[in-house]
């Protein structure tokens, strides 16, 4: 299968990246001469340094024999200009832009297929949407939700009182009642699939899969205290600021919306009367005193300025807020948000990565999630008579070290597998397998 990416930014790189580690013949398109020869010495593809909305240059990245064309470049004209032309010009099943201007996506057009583009995504949308399902959990965590379950996967750092730390997985197993499974663990530039034997230290961030209400109480155990969630402070009347209102303003909760620009401030006044609009610059810690910030629940931070969301999310929880979500767009943050008193940090990159890897994996694949930026995937996907796991014990399965099966849901029952259970057709199967493995896994789950 050949890719064919417009765009080697953040969002290109790494959907190029997660592709060429599952043996996919990937080749980027960029136009910047710099930023090409940076991703041409950091992945194993073809670079072609070129505009990318013209025949020339789309033929030398060989789109006559690509299956998808995905055009992910900062402008949303510029994605929607390649993939109409590569729809009119070539025969490429698939194409995909990634369109940022609220106006565009939302139009009627695209539901018709308008330049032939297949698959359309909405970073500020999906990531809102994410922040407003973070919140509805309790806003301690990472969520990962699946389609007809109740089971989500969700991460916690080990701190030195929790009782997870320096004990094996096995140990924490037997010392906790609630049933639940450790899927994963990132520690530094590691990804972990532990065994029973495995030693959870400090400073680990463990992925663990348990329904809402097990939570609750593993939440208890690993040292992180439950609160509830009804005033809360957004920073950054941008879009995702504005989405995020939207959606949470319509739970009856107390929204206080912090903004810069003395307009804009007017404009979303006016669009949430409901809500208390500040305009206010955040770093001035004044505002922390004059709005009592402090007494909020939580403070969600999503202004242009990672560092900024960062810092005013530390300094929140000096203040004496209890949860914190800070917008986070380069992955390197990520993991250092996470090891700092920032509760979840969202990043819009990985949410449109998500949905189009979800889409271009479409068909038996329910839902799909990527972490430890986009080093391993959780893939939850239906089994059927074609499927290469059915009809036999899974510790039967050659199934690669660095894979696991997390959970099956059959019928209305979540069963935690052991080597002695059979996958039948129409199981539901979560799988969590770092990047180097996901080939082997696709061909699991094709048959």
């Amino acid at each position: 299968m050949r890719v064919v990416i417009l765009g080697a930014g953040i969002v290109g790189v790494q959907i190029a990246s997660q592709l060429i580690s599952e043996g996919k013949d990937v080749v980027i398109i960029e136009k910047d001469p710099d930023r090409a020869k940076y991703v041409s010495g950091r992945l194993d593809c073809i670079v072609v340094q070129d505009e990318g909305t013209g025949i020339a240059s789309l033929k030398r990245a060989g789109i006559s024999e690509a299956t998808i064309f995905i055009s992910v470049t900062s402008s949303d004209e510029v994605n929607m200009i390649a993939c109409g032309l590569v729809s009119s010009e070539f025969n490429v099943p698939v194409k995909i832009a990634r369109v940022r201007n609220l106006d565009y996506s939302r139009a009627k057009i695209f539901e018709k297929a308008f330049l032939g583009i297949d698959f359309i995504v909405n970073s500020e949308v999906e990531t809102a949407r994410q922040i407003a399902n973070t919140i509805a959990l309790g806003a301690d965590s990472d969520v990962m939700l699946f389609e007809n379950t109740e089971l989500q996967l969700r991460n916690v750092v080990v701190n030195a009182a929790s009782y997870f730390s320096n004990r094996t997985v096995k140990d924490i197993r037997q010392g906790i009642k609630e049933p639940f499974l450790m899927a994963g663990i990132v520690r530094g530039d590691e990804f972990i699939i532990p065994t029973g034997n495995t030693v959870v230290r400090v400073s680990d961030n463990i992925y663990l899969l348990a329904t809402q209400k097990d939570f609750t109480r593993l939440f208890i155990t690993a040292g992180r205290r439950q609160e509830t969630i009804d005033r809360i402070a957004i920073v950054g009347g941008g879009r995702i600021g504005e989405l995020a209102c939207e959606y949470l303003i319509r739970t009856g909760r107390d929204i206080t919306l912090i903004e810069t620009n003395y307009e804009r401030c007017k404009v979303l006044s006016d669009r949430f009367p409901d809500a208390l609009v500040v305009n206010a610059d955040i770093s001035d810690e004044s505002i922390f005193l004059e709005e009592n910030i402090g007494d909020r629940d939580l403070m969600v931070t999503v202004t242009d300025n990672q560092e900024l969301n960062m810092l005013a999310c530390l300094y929140s929880k000096i203040m004496g807020v209890k949860r914190t979500i800070a917008l986070v767009t380069n992955a390197g943050y990520l993991a250092i948000a996470s090891r700092l008193d920032i509760d979840v940090a969202i990043s819009p990159k990985n949410s449109t990565v998500d949905a189009i890897m979800k889409y271009i994996r479409r068909g038996k694949i329910k839902s799909l999630h990527s972490i430890f930026g986009g080093k391993a995937e959780v893939i939850e996907f239906l089994a059927d008579e074609k499927s290469g796991i059915i009809g036999r014990r899974l510790k039967d399965l050659s199934f690669p070290e660095n894979a696991l099966i997390l959970s099956v849901l059959r019928g209305e029952r979540n069963i935690l597998p052991n080597g002695d259970l059979v996958i039948v057709p129409g199981d539901m199967v979560i799988i969590i397998s770092a990047k180097a493995s996901i080939s082997e896994i696709e061909s699991f789950i094709q048959g």
